[in-house]
């Protein structure tokens, strides 16, 4: 059972950094062994708007970002009016106090204000970093700690912004200390460093598990981590990652690959698998496996990018005139994405048809702790009946051809041919019509 819990929230626009104050907390908590779920509720634009981060830990299981702040950092004016009057008694607010009005807040709640022009000599773009500072003071946290991940967070940009950001960062902490109470409890260090993972990187490791050799996408948000993810990492790990001209296109080039044999991936959101759906059916009619994760974001049509929805399972149910086998998985967390990919492949090797993946934005743009030893990426790989040159070597001739009566042998009645002969031969004996030393139809049928 949980004895800590307790969730920050930082408010701003886009291009504030909030994100990047996101991932050091992140960093900062995980190393510290605690659980975590985090969430960057942004909007579809570069500059401006609104945007609200929240993140949550404690040493108990932590499922969702909660509805509840515990230290709020309001960034800009806009963020202060919508979300102090949501405070409650025994929360702190970090803000801008030359700059920021915070109005009257309810009874309870402490306002902390902090001279950010004084404390970050004038880096306008630095208050969150400030900010930071003193929220890990309050929460009982040592500075070290926080001066390492900024360094990590911030060694692409040279020494000198390390230097600066870190120098604000103390100032920030030890403002906090000479003029802020601190909480009465203090974020606890438990004994097991956790790994900080967002359910699109986990979607992407998972296919790296599964033993992914072809990936192609068209960027579509929510889904874009996964590309991007694997195009990093393309060259270290032999992938052959594809951005093709639109899903259409995605879509074939993945079956095309999984029709040779290698095991071939895609992800997409919900308008983006409205145009794959043909060529999925075409996975079904020629027993392709392929793997396509849809990350669901609102509908309908193009839909709104950044806001999470769960409205595409009949899409996926209904995906391609007719009728044909398919696999469908729905993940419940970051953890649970990375598992079920490689599993999800080996089901469709066995039963020769596509697998599709429901995720959502929420979980794969969210972000949670894992324990490292979680993410085992040797896992078994199952390829289910397979044509080598020299046949399966279970046939009544191991050194050609390919036994098809294997599978309905095994129960796999469905398997293979649909045409109407052959399916009347198999409902009146049980056995396929046909060469059973070749793979193909019998030619008296429907082909």
């Amino acid at each position: 059972m949980a004895t800590v819990d307790f969730a920050v929230g930082i408010g701003g626009e886009n291009g504030q950094g909030i994100a990047s104050t996101g991932d050091i907390l992140a960093r900062i908590f995980a190393r510290r062994g605690l659980n975590l779920n985090a969430y960057n509720a942004y909007q579809s634009i570069i500059r401006g708007g609104h945007t609200f981060l929240t993140i949550r830990a404690g040493d108990g299981p932590v499922r969702s970002m909660g509805d509840k702040v515990d230290v709020l950092i309001p960034l800009n004016q806009d963020s202060m009016d919508r979300h102090l009057r949501l405070m409650k008694a025994g929360s702190r607010v970090l803000f801008d106090g030359d700059k920021l009005k915070p109005g009257a807040p309810a009874a309870g709640v402490e306002l902390c204000p902090m001279p950010m022009k004084e404390l970050t000599k004038g880096n306008k773009l630095a208050a969150n970093t400030a900010a930071l500072g003193a929220t890990l003071q309050m929460l009982g946290i040592e500075s070290e700690p926080l001066e390492a991940v900024i360094g990590r967070q911030f060694k692409k940009k040279g020494d000198a912004v390390v230097a600066e950001n870190v120098g604000i960062a103390r100032a920030g902490y030890d403002y906090a200390a000479q003029h802020f109470k601190p909480f009465p409890f203090k974020a606890p260090k438990l004994p097991r460093p956790q790994a900080v993972i967002t359910g699109n990187q986990a979607t992407a490791m998972g296919g790296v598990a599964a033993g992914v050799k072809f990936y192609a996408a068209y960027p579509m948000s929510p889904s874009t981590g996964v590309l991007m993810w694997m195009a990093a990492h393309a060259r270290q790990l032999g992938i052959m990652v594809r951005q093709v001209e639109d899903e259409i296109g995605v879509m074939n080039m993945v079956i095309g690959a999984g029709h040779t044999g290698c095991r071939a991936m895609c992800a997409t959101s919900g308008g983006g698998f409205a145009l794959m759906s043909e060529a999925v059916g075409m996975a079904g009619m020629i027993e392709t496996p392929v793997v396509c994760v849809d990350v669901q974001r609102a509908g309908p049509a193009t839909g709104v990018p950044t806001k999470t929805e769960q409205g595409d399972l009949w899409q996926v149910l209904g995906a391609g005139q007719g009728d044909y086998p398919r696999l469908i998985v729905a993940p419940s967390n970051q953890l649970d994405l990375f598992r079920s990919i490689p599993e999800l492949f080996n089901l469709c090797d066995k039963y020769q048809c596509p697998g599709l993946v429901l995720a959502d934005l929420l979980i794969s743009e969210g972000t949670a702790s894992v324990d490292p030893a979680d993410l085992n990426f040797d896992v078994k790989i199952e390829r289910g009946e397979l044509i080598l040159p020299n046949g399966n070597g279970e046939a009544e001739n191991p050194f050609s051809g390919y036994n098809d009566n294997a599978y309905l042998r095994a129960g796999a009645q469905n398997a293979k041919c649909c045409c109407g002969h052959c399916a009347a031969e198999t409902r009146r004996t049980g056995e396929r019509a046909g060469n059973p030393g070749r793979l193909g139809f019998d030619r008296r049928g429907d082909s």
